[in-house]
């Protein structure tokens, strides 16, 4: 007889992701190789870091038996709809706290969108309660508002412990296969496990998203959490968040489209392009040596 599926089935990945590696004489005039590692075809519904950060937590949701799931993000937060389609994907509930009280009323964006219609209940708040979202009694107070009091709360981004071991395997999947391993920053997360599964004599590079230059010491706090301590070799390359979060001005929009049409693979414009960019700036400022194999992680899908 057959046996029932157990109730994170759905969560089932196509790992390893595809590793391939493009040819671009932007990179070869400077004697670089450059891997892209598809983590956007781990999962259909749950592309590339989502899948490794919100993979651990459903289960954890799941075990606990609760039924509905919290979690927070911007008017564009990728991580808001990965949890709305696993929600849908686990028959869970979903609630998404929403950065911005006077987007209430309004139409809703593509992203917010998308959100609605795997089933969220989207709540639109302050910036200053959004702020205070870790603070225990405004958390409480989120949560009484939503009418989520028993719900498992995710944070932000989906980074926290358990997200960062589910991360570390990424960077298992990479050991001995390259130098450098770039990956896009929001919360740093997954730079944060990328960096702990790695192996000896490689590094992790993050290109954040955001302004601020406040990431560094949230990546320490994130690793002693869920290590213990600091965890492999990392570092961040500051600068080319090209004006902020979701901000994709005609320089990046058409770099995008033109990596596109090189090689095949289809840029994701708020996180991939700007690694992309990055790594092809750096690598024409001589940032990395004769000889490095660089891999680029592409952790979305447009």
């Amino acid at each position: 007889m057959n046996q029932p599926h157990p109730p994170t089935d759905p969560l089932r990945p196509r790992p390893p992701s595809p590793l391939r590696e493009v040819h671009d004489e932007r990179f070869a005039v400077r004697g670089v190789r450059l891997l892209l590692k598809r983590d956007d075809l781990v999962h259909p519904e749950l592309p590339g870091n989502k899948w490794r950060k919100l993979a651990p937590n459903l289960r954890a949701a799941v075990d606990a038996g609760r039924r509905t799931l919290v979690t927070f993000g911007g008017a564009y937060s990728n991580h808001l709809r990965a949890t709305a389609a696993a929600g849908r994907l686990l028959g869970l509930e979903t609630v998404g706290i929403v950065r911005g009280d006077e987007l209430a009323g309004r139409p809703l964006n593509d992203s917010l969108a998308r959100c609605a219609a795997d089933g969220m209940r989207l709540r639109f708040v302050t910036r200053s309660d959004y702020r205070r979202k870790t603070e225990p009694e405004a958390l409480a107070r989120l949560l009484e508002e939503a009418g989520a009091t028993d719900a498992y709360v995710i944070p932000e981004g989906g980074s926290n412990a358990l997200a960062l071991r589910g991360c570390a395997g990424l960077g298992r999947e990479l050991r001995g296969a390259a130098d450098v391993v770039a990956v896009a920053c929001g919360t740093g997360g997954t730079l944060a496990g990328l960096a702990a599964g790695l192996g000896p004599g490689q590094r992790a590079l993050g290109v954040p998203v955001l302004a601020g230059g406040f990431l560094a010491g949230e990546i320490r706090s994130l690793q002693h959490a869920a290590f213990g301590g600091p965890a492999g070799e990392w570092s961040l390359a500051e600068g080319h968040d090209h004006g902020g979060y979701a901000r994709v001005p005609p320089e990046l929009e058409a770099f995008a489209a033109d990596f596109e049409g090189r090689h095949g693979v289809p840029v994701e414009r708020i996180y991939v392009a700007k690694l992309l960019h990055a790594l092809t700036s750096l690598t024409a400022a001589g940032a990395f040596r004769p000889g490095t194999t660089l891999a680029a992680v592409v952790t979305g899908r447009p």
